[in-house]
């Protein structure tokens, strides 16, 4: 059992994903992405804080060295800032199912970034791994109204893009992670790229001019509860898990395993938004999932 604590581990972080993404969703969708982005790293910096008080007797990651700082930041400020920016936004305009149907494309890219700053390698299987992962998510958002129309994007332009440019944000900042953290403790290392994440959100609603819209937040009871959710499965467990994994077993391991929340979510937003899902759209959720397994597995 041992040995599969890694794999375990990335099980449970493609279920809380899925749990956080419903979440985030259904929160933004009532008060907007951008309060829903600080709000749930506010809330993740302390229930991690607390957590690790009462497991290492620390409440922030004191005995981090400074490189460490320097870098998980750095990653905090891609992963969380950017690429959250763009996936909350993708979530409210596109959902969370298409929205992680794209994000598919994460495990790949990070690849792509490991091999463009850690000089580690990329074989042709990856690049048809990639490939069949494309595949299926333009079998999910591709599509004719009848047989006589051309072949278009069924969703909006803009969704496809902001969820694109969540998982570009996220694969950067997974490498920077790996940079920063190493054998550091996971927990405490997700908080470091949380508080930086706070930070650079701070800074753009001052500039911005919407703090009103964060503190209004506060009065909406289900836009809190989908957050305070969100927050506990995301940031916290999702996140922390998704580096514990990576310490326990191989990176393209934990990323594949981690790659079927796009299957996972389907029953969720039938359930949950009653969205209407064809067999096509199911069956590019597999091939997608299936060209991950393929970049990392074969």
């Amino acid at each position: 059992m041992s040995s599969l604590i890694g794999e375990l581990t990335a099980l449970a972080t493609a279920f809380c994903w899925t749990i956080t993404s419903i979440a985030f969703e259904s929160a933004g969708k009532k008060v907007g992405s951008l309060p829903v982005n600080l709000i749930r790293l506010v809330f993740a910096f302390f229930i991690i804080g607390v957590f690790s008080y009462f497991r290492k007797g620390l409440f922030i990651a004191s005995d981090a060295s400074s490189e460490a700082w320097m870098w998980l930041s750095i990653s905090g400020i891609i992963g969380f800032v950017i690429g959250d920016l763009l996936l909350f936004q993708a979530f409210v305009v596109i959902g969370a199912r298409v929205s992680m149907l794209i994000m598919a494309l994460t495990p790949p890219i990070a690849a792509f970034f490991g091999w463009l700053i850690l000089d580690e390698t990329m074989s042709t299987t990856n690049l048809i791994g990639m490939t069949v992962t494309i595949i299926g998510i333009a079998m999910v958002i591709l599509g004719k109204e009848d047989k006589q129309s051309k072949v278009k994007i069924k969703y909006p332009l803009k969704g496809v893009l902001l969820a694109f440019g969540g998982a570009v944000g996220q694969g950067l900042g997974l490498v920077f992670s790996k940079l920063g953290m190493k054998d550091y403790d996971p927990f405490l290392s997700t908080q470091i790229r949380i508080l930086a994440g706070i930070i650079g959100f701070s800074i753009l609603f001052f500039v911005l001019g919407r703090w009103k819209s964060v503190f209004t937040t506060f009065y909406n009871k289900k836009a809190m509860t989908g957050i305070s959710i969100g927050s506990i499965f995301g940031p916290f467990l999702g996140v922390s898990l998704s580096l514990l994994a990576i310490q326990y077993t191989t990176t393209g391991i934990a990323s594949t395993i981690m790659a079927i929340v796009p299957v996972l979510i389907i029953v969720p937003s039938i359930v949950i938004f009653k969205e209407k899902i064809s067999y096509k759209e199911i069956l590019g959720a597999v091939v997608a999932f299936l060209g991950v397994v393929m970049f990392f597995v074969f």
